[in-house]
């Protein structure tokens, strides 16, 4: 089964800057599909998981916390639709933030940041190494987020849900290259 990546905190706000698309070149005997300019990467190829971050470790012009976890987990959270009673708009933002590894500890959940009707941060689910919520376009969303980490006691990355169906897509076989 294929392998999906997503590094931690790169190319955003001019720190950790590369780009994806020729490391995707780059890593073309695993037939690696790049999605957009965060980090994250499709392995079609089947590699181990460790030599697959051994050779991102090898490539990369950084260092960078790196999450790797099987396609079909990601094909199964898309299958599920955890947003279809969530709602949208064009100040909130449906987000999957991907745990490093499953989490120690537990949220009371559905659990809002600040915990007031002007949340930035509600998260409403976690599924073995997805945490499943919903965001305000602001800046202190980022430390919100942050704290979740922390009360989890586990590093996490972020996707917009836009990306996590367009790696379904690609794990499907309909999404292009990029």
């Amino acid at each position: 089964m294929a392998l999906v990546v997503f590094l931690r905190g790169v190319n955003v706000g001019g720190h950790k800057t590369f780009q994806p698309s020729v490391l995707a070149k780059e890593l073309a005997e695993l037939d690696v599909v790049n999605v957009g300019a965060a980090g994250t990467f499709v392995v079609r190829k089947p590699v181990s998981q460790a030599k697959l971050r051994a050779e991102l470790l090898r490539r990369l012009p950084f260092k960078t916390e790196i999450v790797i976890c099987p396609g079909r987990d990601i094909i199964n959270l898309v299958s599920s639709d955890p947003f279809a009673n969530e709602p949208a708009g064009a100040d909130v933002v449906h987000f999957v933030s991907v745990l490093a590894k499953r989490p120690n500890g537990l949220l009371s959940l559905p659990l809002s940041l600040p915990a007031d009707d002007e949340w930035l941060v509600k998260v409403f689910a976690v599924r073995d190494r997805f945490l499943l919520g919903l965001y305000r376009r602001q800046m202190r969303t980022i430390s919100l987020l942050g704290q979740i980490e922390k009360r989890l006691d586990v590093s996490s990355t972020t996707r917009n849900w836009n990306t996590i169906n367009a790696v379904a897509r690609i794990l499907e076989g309909g999404g292009a290259r990029r």
